[in-house]
């Protein structure tokens, strides 16, 4: 077992938002979150990537307790979150933004771009260009690059379809297919059909907590039982 969430509790002041939730993640598996906005799936997230810290419970990183650990330190030990607001550096070159993230794990500049061009080859032509120009999908699909710097332990994946078009959702489809199994993922996502087709184990949640836990390849295909939590 790579990470291990156990009955945490996380609040914003006094407003608890995450009531007793565990969740467990294997070497090389790819497990989704699932649930309606506001239930608290990227909370979930962001307490994993060490941005909040539980009031309750424990999480551990290939049996090291990492609690409160902040998020530098947790990208040093080998996550990285990928933001929902596909945010990149707008004014920097799509290479520079790729330097950024090669600069601190001490990867050569020229894998770190090979890693990129690797899943999205297209990528080559705006190389030289700033990154602000790329699309909502090119960023994207740079961002799900950049993390892959580095050869990290853990991937925290949070909504990579929303917002996108029908022909790009399917290009981040397959990059997540290709990388599968490659390193450990944790995606939040609200495309079932996504989820039906790459998901190891899923997660659902709803009001903070996890009512559901879906590990056949028939419960995890049934797109009707999974839309109940969305």
């Amino acid at each position: 077992m790579l990470l291990k969430v156990e009955n945490i509790n996380v609040a914003y002041g006094h407003a608890q938002v995450l009531h007793g939730v565990s969740l467990e993640i294997d070497r090389g598996e790819m497990v989704f979150v699932v649930g309606r906005n506001g239930a608290g799936k990227t909370t979930l997230m962001r307490t994993i990537a060490g941005f909040m810290t539980p009031t309750q419970g424990a999480i551990t990183l290939d049996s090291e307790p990492v609690n409160g650990t902040p998020p530098e330190k947790m990208a040093q030990k080998g996550v990285r979150y990928v933001f929902q607001d596909k945010r990149v550096f707008a004014k920097l070159t799509v290479r520079e933004n790729i330097q950024l993230a090669a600069y601190p794990t001490g990867e050569p500049l020229s894998e770190a771009i090979d890693k990129v061009v690797g899943i999205y080859p297209k990528i080559t032509r705006f190389m030289d260009k700033p990154a602000g120009g790329l699309s909502g999908g090119q960023r994207q699909l740079l961002l799900l690059g950049r993390a892959l710097v580095g050869s990290p332990r853990l991937l925290l994946i949070d909504e990579p379809t929303e917002g996108l078009a029908a022909g790009i959702i399917e290009e981040v489809f397959k990059v997540l297919d290709r990388i599968k199994g490659t390193v450990s993922m944790v995606i939040v996502e609200q495309n079932l059909p996504v989820v039906c087709r790459l998901a190891d184990r899923v997660y659902a949640m709803k009001e903070g907590g996890i009512p559901a836990h879906l590990t056949t390849a028939a419960e995890i295909q049934d797109q009707a039982l999974l839309e109940q939590y969305l």
